[in-house]
């Protein structure tokens, strides 16, 4: 008896950690393709429209716990849906709550790869909690567009 009690807690929690699991992967393809489609309103609609759109707030790039901001190519933050008195703000040197200067990373990754992931910690507007992010970044001209993906524990090379 005691034995299957032990099986079936182990089987409930492996379910719980996959599926822990596959709400991360979901979200980090959801932030991906997000990106994607803020790139490509760029593009069509040009820069003055887009970034309009994306710091509109319940927006169509304002999903939540995802959500599309930007920054220029020295870190200035140039749209946000969830904090607008971040615009306008050059943050390069701000770090997150390790001490972590992570937009320099964001910013260095667009120069030389021109997209990527940079994982930091950052307040989730939704929980109010301090979380693990990782979000995806496209250099779109002379934009970063950044999507991430909020996480309750750390990993390991994604």
């Amino acid at each position: 008896m005691k034995k299957n009690i032990v099986i079936a807690l182990i089987t409930m929690l492996t379910g719980l950690f996959a599926t822990a699991g596959l709400a991360l992967a979901a979200g980090k393809d959801d932030a991906k393709s997000l990106v994607k489609h803020a790139a490509a309103f760029v593009k069509y609609q040009g820069k003055g429209k887009a970034l309009a759109e994306i710091s509109k707030p319940k927006g169509q790039f304002d999903k939540g716990e995802l959500y599309v901001f930007a920054y220029d190519l020295q870190g200035v933050m140039v749209a946000h849906p969830k904090n607008p008195t971040l615009i306008g703000k050059n943050l390069i040197d701000v770090p997150d709550n390790d001490g972590k200067l992570f937009r320099r990373d964001i910013v260095e990754k667009a120069k030389s790869k021109g997209s990527g992931w940079v994982d930091y910690m950052y307040l989730n507007p939704e929980t109010n909690e301090v979380e693990h992010k990782t979000t995806y970044l496209q250099k779109v001209g002379d934009l970063i567009i950044c999507c991430g993906a909020y996480k309750e524990y750390s990993h390991d090379g994604d």
